[in-house]
């Protein structure tokens, strides 16, 4: 079958309980917006749901769940936000590790893309938007898996949870193991991963104790450098949360959590060189933070805050150059809002408030968040919005404290907070049996710290940029009896201004994709067996450092799933990653990860 005739049969995004007769005992699903819960090449991260996510664009190097860079709207890694319940969790290093999250997927509620005035009342430190998830109800129960694969790859998983009843605590652990050697040369890896996790819940509240380690060696030639050397990482993170939620009638919430995160990296430029040479890279970052978010309403007035203190520090032995290596931020918001009820039983609603950014080694900030919106009623649910955001950051460790003048990546003590400013026209809600949503926006990014390549000089360089990107995206799904299916479509456009710098080609701020489709889609063929087939196609722009796969791409992920109807709670797998084999790079000149394939056998109970 040709790669273009795929689009066309698709059925459906994964997640939606099946119907009629062929209902099926669930499995796990992480996100409802995409088909394959799990990736054929390792276990299952938080970021695996979003891999194929309409309104998230994911650059992967080696495995997405190896190193991946989360992106949203046309921004860059740097410009991401992460949440987990009330609390944020940046990376100060460099933000390629903001997706090292030692979290079971099956702990965490689906994957919320926030952006917009949503975006500017959550996660601090972060400009575009940001990928929240809340903590999941323990449930009585487990689950396992277990696979193989091409390249030698072995990979098991395991959750088993204990609730009580009343007022009894609950508990569960998961642990996972993924190896493989590879499918290029020096592309192997290692991952393990436990959790463990302490839960009170009753009527509206949940109190979440958790504590996470993950392990990670990967390596993958060109992992950051174009300069044909076998790089690899070698990461080791501890995560310790606290969370606790009371939801009350209307909407109102109270929220609080405290957190204390650990990143170890060693990144080597050759794992080959002797030892006192290929470890000039060595990098720990302390994380911890407090949050607290409500909302509380008074009749027809009702009012948004939050506040959140982080506090981090870096101990390393490269990122030297800078003035400082550990700082604090705060975020004070509050936004009140009113409502006015109109004849057809809908609502105009008013938001006007402001988000104030502190930090004690950059100067400070106040960010207005505006909308006024409109609220149907019986007409599907439809709201129609127009919003205005401000939204500021502080540079990471990786910009800040390099060298400026020699190594592989070269810094910038100078670069200040950076600012972005949102405009956005959306609506969303049901039609004619689609769910979805679209908006069309214009932001302006002032100061967006980028990575820049310049002829002649053979490191990467930190440098501001301001730019002007518009955009539209919409996503609309929708369930048959044997068919569930979700699309996706973004357009971008961006213009930009290095201020003056010298500039050939940028890694990261102009690596997107002009026109990016998504379809998702479940096909429940009945005997047991479902189809489940994720595909993101896209028309990149320009790029000088994308030297291999051109503009023009299809990826797919596909997995053929049989359930044995003597055996309901058994699941039997085989799935592919890169079905057609495509060499488009991701991040410019990074090789891309050739097609995988791989056997799985699931179980619950």
């Amino acid at each position: 079958m040709k790669p273009a005739l795929i689009l066309l049969p698709l059925a459906a995004a994964a997640g939606l309980q099946a119907q009629g007769p062929q209902q099926l005992p669930p499995f796990a699903v992480h996100s409802p917006r995409i088909a394959n819960q799990s990736p054929a090449g390792t276990y299952a991260m938080p970021v695996s749901a979003l891999r194929f996510e309409p309104r998230v664009d994911v650059h992967a190097r080696n495995l997405a769940e190896g190193q991946a860079d989360v992106t949203l709207r046309g921004g860059i890694f740097e410009n991401t936000g992460m949440q987990l319940g009330a609390v944020s969790l940046p990376d100060p290093q460099t933000a390629h590790y903001l997706a090292e999250l030692p979290v079971a997927p099956a702990l965490l509620g689906p994957p919320e893309i926030k952006v917009g005035t949503a975006q500017a009342a959550g996660a601090a430190n972060s400009t575009v938007g940001t990928i929240s998830q809340g903590w999941r109800r323990v449930r009585t129960g487990g689950a396992a898996s277990a696979g193989m694969g091409q390249h030698q790859l072995r990979r098991a998983e395991i959750h088993q949870g204990y609730a009580g009843t009343g007022s009894r605590p609950a508990a569960d652990v998961a642990f996972a193991r993924s190896e493989s050697e590879g499918a290029i040369p020096w592309g192997d890896h290692e991952f393990w991963r436990l959790n463990g996790r302490l839960q009170w819940a009753g009527d509206g509240r949940q109190t979440d104790v958790f504590a996470g380690y993950q392990e990670k060696f990967f390596g993958w030639p060109n992992l950051y450098t174009p300069f044909n050397s076998a790089e690899s990482e070698n990461l080791q993170t501890v995560l310790f949360v606290i969370n606790h939620r009371r939801e009350f009638p209307e909407g109102e919430f109270l929220e609080a959590g405290v957190f204390h995160r650990r990143n170890k990296d060693d990144y080597a430029f050759n794992r080959f060189a002797p030892l006192g040479a290929v470890h000039p890279f060595q990098h720990t970052t302390w994380l911890g933070g407090i949050a607290v978010a409500g909302r509380k309403g008074f009749g027809r007035v009702a009012l948004d805050a939050r506040a959140e203190l982080l506090a981090d520090e870096l101990q390393s032995t490269s990122l030297v150059f800078g003035r400082f290596n550990s700082r604090t931020l705060l975020k004070l918001l509050l936004v009140p809002e009113v409502a006015w009820p109109q004849r057809d039983g809908g609502r105009l609603v008013a938001r006007a408030g402001a988000a104030w950014d502190e930090s004690n080694r950059d100067g400070d900030a106040l960010a207005p968040v505006i909308e006024v919106a409109r609220e149907f009623h019986g007409a599907g649910g439809l709201r129609v919005h127009g919003s205005y955001t401000k939204t500021t950051q502080v540079a990471t460790y990786t910009a800040l404290n390099s060298s400026a003048t020699a190594g592989l990546f070269r810094g910038n003590p100078g670069l200040g907070r950076s600012a972005s400013h949102d405009l956005e026209l959306g609506l969303s809600g049901t039609f004619a049996g689609w769910t979805g949503s679209a908006a069309v926006f214009w932001r302006r990014d002032e100061a967006l710290v980028d990575w820049t390549f310049q002829r002649g000089v053979t490191a990467r360089t930190a440098n501001p940029v301001d730019l002007a990107v518009g955009g539209f995206e919409a996503v609309g799904r929708r369930s048959w009896s044997r068919i569930d299916l979700v699309v996706g479509y973004t357009f971008l456009d961006k213009d930009a201004d290095y201020l003056g710098a010298a500039v050939d080609a940028s890694f990261y701020a102009l690596n997107y994709a002009r026109h990016r489709l998504t379809v998702a889609a479940t096909l429940r063929l009945g005997r047991g067996f479902e189809l489940r087939i994720d595909n993101v196609a896209r028309v990149q722009a320009d790029n000088l450092l994308r030297v291999i796969g051109g503009r023009r791409a299809l990826a797919t992920a596909a997995g053929l799933a049989y359930r044995p109807a003597q055996w309901p709670r058994l699941e039997f797998g085989l799935q592919a990653d890169n079905l057609w084999d495509t060499d488009f790079q991701d991040v410019p000149a990074v090789p891309a990860a050739p097609r995988l394939v791989s056997f799985s056998v699931a179980t619950t109970w």
